[in-house]
């Protein structure tokens, strides 16, 4: 493997870990400080004296993370193919991709001294549902992108129940009791954050009330003091799972696919 391809697996590893302390910020601000906030409201609770040096280097890995996503999406690095449930998850890994190109921008301006424009993810859903109601037949599209809230939590559901996220380590982590005790309990915090979100936006549609949506912020002041102290704590764990991964995720050789080669002029 070339020097340029090593250092781009360098950063996506630290596209990793960025998540993991995003996500450790949320849960600690949540738990000790009483605090339900979103990833952008995490970021900027750094943007302070030596917290923009740790900014500048998660916008980094952001970035990676973000453009090793998208290069998923498109050509397949980790072969799962182009069967209509493969493409289901590439489509995912394109989404995920575009957050976190966000989440670059975001942290690079924080870290550069710009103010953090507010509202965060929360105010990204309100928007999104006030410009959706406006819409014909708006109603029904929140409904529908409740629906496809819904079907992500159950998803990150069924990823701790069956330890589907183990199948991207390397054979020693999968072999700690502790590796998999944090992704189960990180990905069943992550999908009642979800199946909340969906909650949230079904209500903003059928009351035809965009203020009623919101991210992950929302979703965790709508929650029971109870149960969100449990998934404050729950995402804690994903934080912690997201810091393991950038350790021992295996990840694939960012190559480009021989049928795109064969089309390119000269092959």
């Amino acid at each position: 493997m070339g020097a340029p391809k090593r250092g781009f697996l360098t950063l996506t590893r630290i596209g990793f870990a960025a998540r993991g302390v995003m996500y450790l910020l949320v849960a600690w601000m949540a738990l000790r400080l009483g605090r339900a906030e979103d990833a952008g409201g995490a970021l900027a609770y750094l943007a302070s004296g030596r917290g923009k040096l740790l900014l500048a280097a998660m916008a980094a890995g952001f970035l990676a993370y973000a453009l090793w996503r998208l290069a998923d999406a498109a050509f397949d690095l980790e072969g799962r193919g182009d069967e209509p449930k493969a493409l289901g998850v590439r489509a995912v890994a394109a989404g995920s991709g575009l957050v976190h190109l966000g989440l670059a921008f975001a942290a690079a301006k924080l870290a550069f001294g710009y103010s953090h424009g507010g509202g965060g993810s929360s105010r990204k859903a309100e928007m999104a549902s006030g410009f959706a109601l406006h819409l014909p037949g708006g109603k029904l599209l929140l409904i529908a992108g409740a629906a496809v809230l819904l079907g992500a939590g159950i998803a990150q559901f069924a990823k701790a129940g069956r330890r589907t996220f183990l199948k991207h380590l390397r054979a020693d982590a999968r072999r700690m009791w502790w590796v998999t005790a944090a992704g189960c309990g990180g990905y069943a915090a992550r999908g009642a954050v979800f199946v909340t979100a969906a909650w949230l936006l079904l209500r903003a549609g059928l009351d035809r009330r965009p203020g009623e949506a919101g991210g992950l912020g929302d979703s965790l002041k709508a929650l029971p003091v109870a149960a969100e102290m449990a998934v404050a704590g729950g995402l804690a764990l994903f934080g912690a799972f997201c810091l393991i991964e950038a350790w021992y995720r295996i990840l694939p050789e960012p190559a480009m696919p021989e049928k795109l080669k064969r089309k390119l002029p000269g092959r």
